[in-house]
């Protein structure tokens, strides 16, 4: 799949949880909806970080560019390290590590952590990331032709100002951990359904993807997961932009009028 309908299929999975909770009587504070729904969105470009022409390597400038080739050489070294016999020859890492459910949550462990321990200026720079992402991937036309500069100031205004609400007395820091030292344990949370997400959509696609690693399939570690042959798409095919994309958005606004109890 594409940016955009990575975006919007991540947003509308963390609509459709807060419809869900909402439904079993433990609906998310509003914040909780749409600052989850935001990283949601942002998170479901991160698996992409293995492909130098995705999305968010041109997010971040030279800084994110940089990353992905790291990344491209990490995910590459891995796949060499751990292939079985079945699995077939590469010359990149794009599709491999971090499509993966391990790396998913290993990173939204990470980032639950990392806003537990690091406090306000974590948890800013956390929001600060995938708010960026969620504009690139959400607004991607406006993206485009704007510069980077405007698009990472209204991340970074944006994530105070959704820290700020978050911090106000029953708006969800404390959302579904309520323990001591537990505030914002609960960002990792979108993080990893985001990065599933995006798994899950590219596993639509003709190339499938190695979701379940390192579960061994058959003769196969890497295994690329997916639908029957003839129910595939390529990426940017139709069917992308328009069944699915509009079938997100639909689903995403389904999911938050039912966990704003509207329906």
């Amino acid at each position: 799949m594409m940016g955009p309908a990575h975006s919007l299929s991540g947003a509308a999975a963390w609509l459709g949880v807060g419809a869900a909770t909402a439904a079993a009587g433990h609906p998310m504070p509003w914040p909780v909806l749409v600052v989850g729904a935001l990283i949601c969105a942002g998170a479901a470009l991160a698996p992409d970080l293995d492909h130098k022409s995705a999305t968010i390597s041109r997010a971040f400038g030279p800084m994110s560019r940089t990353l992905c080739e790291v990344v491209d050489k990490l995910s590459y070294a891995v796949y060499k390290a751990t292939k079985a016999r079945g699995d077939a020859r590469r010359s990149g890492g794009h599709r491999t590590l971090t499509h993966t459910w391990l790396w998913a949550v290993l990173v939204g462990g990470g980032m639950s952590l990392l806003a537990v321990q690091g406090g306000r200026w974590a948890v800013l720079a956390i929001l600060f990331v995938h708010m960026v992402l969620a504009i690139e991937g959400l607004l991607w036309r406006a993206a485009r032709v704007s510069s980077d500069i405007l698009v990472w100031l209204l991340g970074a205004a944006s994530a105070w100002i959704l820290a700020g609400i978050l911090d106000q007395p029953g708006n969800g820091s404390h959302w579904l951990f309520t323990e001591p030292g537990q505030q914002y344990l609960w960002l990792g949370l979108p993080i990893v359904l985001g990065a599933l997400v995006h798994d899950i959509g590219d596993a639509l696609t003709v190339s499938g993807c190695p979701i379940l690693w390192p579960i061994p399939i058959g003769r196969k570690r890497w295994y690329p997961i997916g639908p029957p042959k003839p129910m595939r798409f390529r990426a940017g095919s139709w069917v992308e932009i328009k069944v699915l994309m509009p079938a997100f958005m639909l689903l995403g606004a389904i999911g938050g009028l039912g966990a704003l109890n509207y329906i």
